[in-house]
């Protein structure tokens, strides 16, 4: 300290060194002045260059201090505080701390070996290409949902659905559940990806399968294989009609979808399989009463198609195989594939001859001119099927009883029905009923359609020949063996009905019902769908 009067404004240029600094006494009134290096420096402040830098980063430097200086100070002074794993540097009146290499961190209060930051820069990363690809997949999906989105308008429009839609909005009174319009997404999730084990039958004409609404209905959804562009209007006016056919004996369609490359129909769902199925099945449990109102069931389904809609309808595929059973064995007519208007002034269409070949008319597949008539035919072989209980074409058979109409027709000729009958037909029905029925199916298979009865005619017959008493067909001995071997067929019978039918629809069990060696029921137009259940 200098003890004089001065201050340090008096005396700053006493204060030599670069590095200085001066402070005045800090007891009032004394005066005097204290020259000292500033912090980071030690030396002579009255000397020129005497304040020289202290070197933080070298601890050892201390032993080159004078001993005059204060210990502390120079402790202090000399004492750096860098983080374990830092590097001091040494700086003028200073230092600096960086981490050494492999860590990171300010280099004071920490660092950290770079392995953590590998993590973090690993989960960064990750987190990245996790949300870059998110972007990249909802982006794709967004293309690919507007572009299929695209596509079922496109198709929409081109199987005809703006059309549809301007002629159910053109009747009155039609039910939205008649004109109900289904989307492919719903289908698609209906049939579980439309899955093989969702097939109920197949064919030609395309695919039909078991689908589960949203609402838990289960339905029938036939999806085609082809659309000729060329037919779409006629196509919409026959769907049309048939979604106005109300009928406890036919299959109701419940709706449509034209987003699909062809249209797909949905149909409510029947569950106990085709009449077919039931006829030729190993003791079969239908009674004569059974197929007789089976029979009944059907013919009036039929007759409403050619009398009571709207329009005339003409099936034109009429056979077992088309006829369902529901669950609680209620006949329904199905599959309106083929199926043909008939302008009310005209009384027969010229068409491209289709059909199942055994059930097929031999003037429609003459003269191509479909009527009313030609349905009755078919009904006719139906109705010789359920008396007899053979297919209407076998091969396996012997060359006369090969076509069933044929050998139906000659036996009755040669007055000996009775050896064609099913066994249990015979049994449970009396000799007038049996003639009759069999005189009516022979009308129904007359070879000119002006010979055939209408189906309305069909309908009031069956109904009479219902009602007839019982009265066995053979001897009181031979009713008697039956009545034996009837009684020990009914006890295998009651084992197989106690339980309903509950027949499996896969598509190997329909290849077995279906088999050429005796079916025979191929279409003679490919593009028919003869072996689907709708």
């Amino acid at each position: 300290m200098i003890g004089n009067q001065s201050t340090c404004a008096e005396a700053q240029n006493l204060c030599t060194s670069n590095n200085a600094i001066c402070t005045d006494n800090p007891i009032s009134g004394s005066g005097g002045y204290l020259c000292s290096c500033k912090y980071g420096y030690w030396g002579n402040p009255y000397l020129s260059s005497g304040c020289k830098d202290i070197d933080e980063c070298d601890p050892s430097s201390i032993l080159n201090m004078p001993t005059i200086l204060n210990l502390t100070t120079i402790l202090n002074q000399t004492m750096n505080d860098c983080a374990e794993n830092a590097i001091c540097t040494n700086t003028p009146g200073g230092f600096n701390c960086s981490c050494k290499h492999h860590y990171y961190g300010d280099g004071k209060t920490y660092c950290i070996p770079k392995a953590f930051s590998v993590i973090k820069l690993s989960l960064g990363l990750s987190f990245g290409l996790l949300s870059l690809l998110i972007s990249v997949t909802w982006l794709y999906f967004g293309i690919r949902r507007r572009k299929l989105n695209k596509q079922r308008e496109k198709f929409f429009h081109q199987n005809g659905g703006l059309l549809m839609k301007q002629k159910i909005s053109s009747i009155d009174g039609t039910s939205a559940e008649l004109s109900k319009f289904f989307t492919a997404e719903e289908l698609k999730k209906a049939t579980n990806n439309y899955a093989e084990d969702r097939i109920l039958g197949q064919g030609g004409y395309g695919v039909v399968y078991k689908g589960i609404l949203p609402d838990q209905r289960v339905v029938a959804i036939k999806k085609s294989k082809v659309m000729d562009v060329n037919q779409v209007e006629q196509f919409i006016n026959e769907l049309l009609i048939l979604t106005q056919v109300n009928h406890r004996n036919v299959v109701k369609v419940l709706g449509c979808c034209f987003e699909s490359e062809v249209p797909e129909l949905v149909y409510e769902y029947i569950s106990n399989g085709t009449l077919s199925q039931h006829i030729h099945k190993t003791l079969s449990w239908l009674t004569l009463d059974n197929r007789l109102r089976i029979a009944t069931e059907a013919a009036s389904a039929l007759s409403y198609l050619h009398s009571a809609a709207s329009i005339p309808i003409i099936h034109r595929d009429v056979k077992s195989a088309n006829i369902l059973l529901d669950s609680n064995y209620v006949a329904k007519i199905a599959d309106f594939g083929a199926s043909r208007l008939v302008p009310l002034d005209q009384t027969q269409v010229s068409t491209l001859v289709q059909g199942t070949l055994g059930y097929l008319d031999p003037e429609y597949l003459q003269s191509s001119q479909l009527t009313e008539k030609s349905d009755v035919y078919s009904f006719g072989v139906v109705l010789a099927e359920l008396l007899t209980g053979k297919k209407p074409i076998c091969l396996e058979r012997s060359e006369e009883e090969r076509n069933l109409v044929h050998y139906f027709i000659v036996s009755m000729k040669e007055n000996r029905l009775s050896q064609i009958l099913e066994p249990r037909v015979v049994r449970e029905g009396t000799s007038e009923q049996l003639q009759a029925i069999a005189e009516l199916v022979k009308r129904c298979l007359c070879s000119k359609s002006e010979g055939r009865p209408a189906m309305k005619e069909v309908v009031t017959e069956l109904e009479r020949l219902r009602k007839y008493r019982k009265d066995p067909w053979v001897n009181e001995q031979s009713h008697e063996e039956s009545e034996s071997l009837l009684s020990e067929e009914a006890r295998v019978e009651y084992s197989y009905n106690t339980e309903p039918t509950s027949l499996s629809t896969s598509t190997s069990d329909l290849s077995k019902k279906y088999s050429f060696n005796c079916s025979m029921t191929f279409p003679l137009n490919s593009s028919r769908l003869n072996s689907s259940r709708y």
